[in-house]
């Protein structure tokens, strides 16, 4: 029997009520397909940080390097500002295990009402590959004359050629292996006058080896704005960090729910642990309450288990979701159900352990 090592941060807020549910469901799964989870929790994230002032220990990412795995719930809670609880925990794990593919895949799923008029599952189903180690989310700059009249601050983005090729060629291979072999980039070279610009020339340079590929390009405002238009147009999209952050929410939104948003944070050379989170965030407002929505989490935990090559099993995960929505009987509010999050996961363990 196949045994993978997960390390497991739940972080804050509803994380902590969505993890150990969709943990639930991936131990259905491994009991139908046989394998086996180990998993490590951690206490890692602003609770923390309110009793020890960091959001994870010094020998933190040492812990986790070992495991297969980070299987992560939401970070943030109100009296820890969002740049300390990003920074203390979520960066530093991307960065030093090399997780530069941030992927996050956008369906309108049967039984889902798009907020768009008269949208249909097959219009909105595409894949956003968000770069996820440079861009405009760099540490370098800083302030000047705080607190007086003339107070600056400088934040300074940062394009490597080694970090937009390998976003655009891991974005051009994904495309290659969908049906419609389509991809899109985001660019705003028009205003911003020279990461763009180098973004567009390497975009153009890398399409040459993808003749199987259709490619097109749009600026981040329009390109927005073609999401809500005109989402059957998008396949996959590939974008820097700050853009394919904005997409990577708007899609989530015509697709019915930020709650059902999966995401991953992948290495794809395996040479360390990649992490798996869902779009939503924490959610304090209805944190303790048992009444969020576990499907993001438990697609994020299918993603996880592709990533393990565990194929059958995140395939059961996925089928399990599609089946319970389309029926609509046992969901949460968000959907326009009352079912409770433990509800939902009963609902989806007996799907998942069905057979045939």
């Amino acid at each position: 029997m196949a045994s993978y090592s997960i390390a497991v941060i739940p972080g804050d807020g509803i994380g902590q009520e969505v993890v150990p549910a969709a943990m639930q469901v991936v131990d259905a799964a491994g009991r139908r397909f046989g394998f086996d989870c180990r998993w490590t929790p951690f206490d890692w994230g602003c609770e923390r940080h309110a009793r020890t002032g960091r959001m994870m220990p010094e020998d933190g990412l040492e812990q986790l390097r070992p495991h297969d795995a980070i299987f992560l719930g939401a970070v943030g809670y109100p009296g820890v500002p969002d740049h300390v609880s990003l920074w203390g925990l979520l960066i530093p794990i991307r960065r030093t295990f090399g997780q530069y593919i941030n992927l996050r895949p956008v369906r309108l799923l049967p039984g889902v009402r798009s907020p768009l008029a008269d949208r249909r599952p097959e219009e909105i189903d595409f894949v956003v590959v968000r770069e996820n180690n440079e861009g405009e989310y760099s540490e370098i700059g800083g302030r000047l004359y705080r607190g007086m009249d003339d107070e600056m601050a400088v934040q300074q983005a940062v394009f490597t050629r080694r970090g937009v090729d390998r976003v655009l060629r891991y974005a051009f291979e994904l495309a290659r292996r969908r049906p419609a072999r389509h991809l899109t980039s985001a660019t705003k070279s028009n205003g911003i006058i020279h990461s763009m610009p180098f973004w567009d020339e390497r975009f153009a340079a890398l399409s040459q080896e993808y003749p199987d590929v259709t490619t097109d390009q749009f600026h981040i405002d329009i390109l927005a704005a073609h999401f809500v238009q005109h989402p059957d147009w998008f396949d996959v999209v590939v974008a820097s960090n700050l853009f394919g952050d904005i997409l990577s929410d708007i899609g989530p939104a015509i697709a019915g729910s930020i709650g059902l948003a999966p995401g991953a944070n992948l290495n794809p050379e395996r040479t360390a642990p990649s992490m798996f989170e869902p779009v939503h965030g924490s959610a304090p407002d209805i944190a303790g309450q048992g009444v969020a929505n576990p499907i993001a989490q438990v697609w994020t935990a299918a993603m996880m288990l592709e990533h393990l090559e565990e194929g059958e099993a995140a395939a059961a995960l996925v089928g399990a979701i599609e089946a319970q929505l389309a029926e609509g009987t046992v969901v949460t509010r968000d959907l326009g159900g009352d079912a409770m999050t433990a509800a939902v996961v009963e609902a989806l363990v007996r799907r998942v352990e069905q057979k045939g």
